[in-house]
């Protein structure tokens, strides 16, 4: 075995350990010299000697001093070897590696320095260590010591120089390298990864861009960074990363869609618009790739719809229109129900515009996978109607267009109509804050015949009789108001004379029994007067309560309006009307003369003329004398005359198939059990008060009665809130 003793002399290798730089320096020349002498003799057993000696006593050893002389002896058998070199890197680099990691920044300085000069020589030859020089390089590029963050600068541009003219380097090996410390926090680290990725990029040989998505996260991740050059390095990246997918015919969409998906929901304002600006272009390249991504996608897109920043507003609406252009099959990876689960968790998002598009959405899926949407009505369906108590009057009209396109099915349109009811009997704010909206809406898309029609239907048989007047009430002042309703009220008014008119007044007849002011102010609208005035003279003490009373009020009112000036002008010929005088008499009579409605209807009925009883005298039974006074102060006359002035015979109370008869007693059966039940809840509360005295301790009793006021008078009956 080959001494190494005997090939160094002892002056030399005394030198190398010496604390002096310079002495230590002449020493390595000595040993380079020698090993080229070698060398050119063969005799690498020898070689193999030296270095074996500068590892274990020198490299190795406890003393730093000797530690650095074993770095730059080792360097020096290097350049020693020159073209021979190869043969003994298994020798000579790792012990330089692990000098890398030792606690002795100067030692570590001089390991950089080592594997610069022995890179310097072998060059493409020290690949194989890529993976471990590239490691040790990582952990220098954040060194505590300045100088060795120096040093191994240098060393990392020699080390790429020597990559990127190598045919021997392997990325597929790298790339698990990157991948693993891309989400490093270190500064200097990142900077370091994100020159390498630049470098890497810049080899035409080398495909960085089919391994993007293993590093991609990583470089979205150093957006965010504290530091500016970092970040704008990062962007740097990633802007030439983009330019080359466009121009690649080839590149994994879907796995980088699942990470900028993540990323555009990032805090920092900068990542979230690159994640964007990436998602834009890949929904505008990636085509059929991106289909099963689509309900990630929009759940990316929807809140940056509504972002702070007008920059990722502009980019996200734009992305979002051309992803709901694309024309895709059900049967292609399209999941309908996995875009609607997106689209409804929105619904209840903070922002209006989130909430508008995500209800666009619904609605183009139902337009362009109908069968699809409806399958999974149920589990949406409440969410929508939810949505109807939204603050927004535009987020509002939408869901209902939804509703209307959902509802073009005979049996989805009831459905609609009782989770509609279900609702307004559930939250009666939301009944008195959009119903008027809602139903005036449906009646525009659905048509308003249709929808009243089955809300009469539904209304007819609804058990709770107090929601059901509460319904009524409230279709019954849509009915009379809405401009949207004008072509049934116009229809309504041709009861008497046309077909359709007459079975939609038996349609609404049956639900509107639930309340005597509505079906008063139905007959009123269907020139029904004798019907009317049969129906005010049928009512009982019970029925005028505080509630139709204020019902009343609005009605006098609503009859100053235009929806009833055919009404009143109808009253410049009493003679011909005259069951519309008895009929508004008769309301007058039920009316407190100290209310305001009292005085506008007897003010009304003051002004009918009394020029208009001359002529009209054929129409009366009584003697032609009857003057407008007489009329006033005698509105019991008997008189049998149709709408239109032609007498009827005795019991005939039948115009136009329309059967009166049976409709007071189809609106009286209805009271009797309005009454019934108010009965029934008044006896209940009564209980209930009864049941809380009964649970008081006796002292509570005693103070109560000893605190009460014998001689204060009964509070005054609240006036129940106006239904709407």
């Amino acid at each position: 075995m080959v001494d190494a003793l005997s090939c160094i002399p002892a002056p030399v290798l005394r030198n190398l350990a010496d604390k002096l730089y310079e002495k230590r320096k002449n020493a390595a020349i000595e040993v380079e010299g020698i090993v080229k002498q070698m060398s050119s003799t063969g005799e690498h057993e020898k070689i193999t000697a030296v270095i074996k000696l500068l590892t274990d006593e020198y490299t190795f050893s406890p003393q730093s001093n000797h530690r650095k002389g074993g770095l730059i002896g080792l360097a020096a058998v290097t350049v020693g070897l020159t073209s021979e070199a190869s043969q003994h890197l298994e020798q000579i680099v790792p012990p330089v590696l692990q000098s890398f990691s030792d606690h002795d920044s100067r030692v570590r300085y001089y390991a950089c320095e080592a594997l610069y000069n022995i890179a310097k020589v072998v060059r493409g030859e020290f690949i194989v260590f890529f993976n471990q020089i590239f490691d040790a390089l990582c952990k220098l590029s954040a060194d505590s010591a300045a100088n060795v963050q120096s040093a191994a600068h240098l060393l990392d541009r020699l080390v790429k120089d020597i990559v990127t003219e190598s045919d021997q380097f392997s990325i597929e090996e790298f790339i698990p390298l990157l991948r693993d410390r891309m989400n490093v926090l270190n500064p200097y680290v990142r900077q370091f990864l994100v020159g390498w990725i630049t470098v890497l990029d810049s080899v035409p040989d080398i495909d960085m861009l089919g391994f993007l998505p293993d590093f991609l996260d990583g470089l979205f991740n150093m957006l965010s960074d504290s530091s500016h050059e970092i970040r704008q390095q990062a962007d740097s990246a990633l802007s030439e990363f983009l330019q080359e997918i466009k121009n690649s015919p080839s590149v994994d969409y879907g796995r980088m869609a699942e990470i900028l998906v993540q990323r555009a929901e990032a805090i920092d304002e900068f990542t979230r618009q690159t994640a964007i600006t990436w998602i834009n272009e890949f929904v505008k390249l990636g085509g059929d790739q991106l289909v099963p991504y689509y309900a990630d996608i929009l759940g990316a897109i929807l809140p940056c719809i509504s972002d702070k920043e007008d920059k990722i507003r502009v980019v996200a609406r734009e992305t979002n229109d051309e992803l709901r252009s694309f024309k895709v099959a059900s049967g292609e990876g399209f999941d309908v129900g996995a875009i609607l689960v997106v689209a409804k968790g929105h619904l209840s998002s903070e922002w209006e515009a989130t909430r508008i598009e995500a209800l666009h959405w619904i609605s183009a899926l139902l337009d362009k996978h109908r069968v699809e949407v409806l399958s999974f009505l149920s589990d949406i369906v409440d969410t929508l109607l939810k949505a109807l108590s939204d603050s927004s009057d535009e987020v509002v009209l939408l869901v209902l267009e939804v509703h209307a396109c959902i509802a073009k099915d005979t049996e989805h349109f009831r459905n609609l109509l009782v989770y509609l009811l279900d609702a307004f009997q559930n939250d009666h704010s939301l009944l008195e804050k959009r119903g008027a909206l809602i139903i005036r809406r449906l009646c525009v898309l659905l048509g308003a015949q249709t929808v009243y029609r089955e809300l009469s239907s539904i209304l007819q048989k609804e058990p709770d009789l107090d929601f059901a007047f509460i319904m009524v009430q409230a279709l019954n002042l849509i009915l009379l108001t809405s401009s949207e309703l004008s072509e049934l009220r116009e229809l309504l008014k041709q009861s008497l004379v046309n077909c359709a008119g007459r079975d939609l007044f038996h349609a609404l007849y049956a639900s509107w029994c639930h309340s005597p002011m509505a079906i008063i102010s139905l007959c009123l609208l269907t020139q029904t007067y004798q019907h009317a005035s049969t129906v005010i003279q049928s009512m009982v003490e019970e029925d005028i309560s505080i509630k139709f009373l204020v019902q009343l009020d609005k009605l006098i009112r609503l009859l100053e309006t235009p929806t009833f000036s055919y009404l009143r002008l109808q009253l410049l010929e009493p003679g011909r009307y005259t069951w519309l005088l008895k009929a508004l008499y008769g309301l007058l009579m039920l009316l407190p003369q100290q209310s305001a409605a009292f005085k506008i209807l007897r003010t009304r009925l003051k002004t009918v003329p009394t020029y208009s009883f001359v002529g009209e005298q054929k129409y009366w039974s009584t003697p032609p004398e009857t003057s407008h006074s007489k009329i006033s102060n005698h509105v019991d006359i008997e008189l049998h005359y149709t709408q239109d002035g032609v007498m009827m015979q005795d019991g005939e109370n039948m115009s136009n198939g329309i059967n009166f008869d049976s409709r007071l007693k189809q609106f009286k059966q209805m009271q009797q059990e309005h009454r019934v039940n108010a009965k029934s809840q008044a006896q209940l509360r009564k209980s209930s008060v009864n049941m809380t005295k009964e649970v008081q301790r006796p002292e509570e009793n005693e103070q109560s009665s000893s605190t009460t006021d014998t001689n204060q008078p009964p509070q005054s009956v609240k006036k129940p809130p106006a239904q709407l």
